[in-house]
């Protein structure tokens, strides 16, 4: 259940998009909720959904239930960082450089 990066994060790490987890800080692009912004309290792998705090609905009888939104629909703009995180995106950022250098190597020929 991965989601897309925001533009700081992208050009810091080299990355398009990562694995969601909890504590991760988004922002919703899409959909009703568009613009707001919230931790993730849950990611709910069964639904493929995630569940961000203050992003509630009211039932008939006045209990707030979380919405669940689509991890496409949003974008991080925080990590939660520990270090197999890092190692995550060091890894898919060193595969990306060096594919990068042999595509230029190939042009040179």
């Amino acid at each position: 259940m991965s989601a897309p990066l925001s533009r700081e994060l992208r050009e810091k790490h080299n990355v398009r998009s990562i694995p969601i987890r909890k504590d991760d800080e988004i922002t919703i692009v899409r959909g009703t909720n568009k613009g707001r912004t919230g931790k993730v309290t849950s990611v709910y792998r069964l639904k493929y959904v995630i569940h961000v705090e203050r992003v509630v609905r009211e039932k008939s009888n006045g209990q707030s239930v979380p919405l669940g939104i689509h991890p496409s629909k949003v974008q991080i703009t925080k990590l939660k960082g520990d270090k197999d995180r890092d190692s995550i995106l060091e890894r898919i950022s060193k595969g990306r450089t060096e594919k990068a250098e042999r595509m230029k190597a190939q042009e040179g020929k």
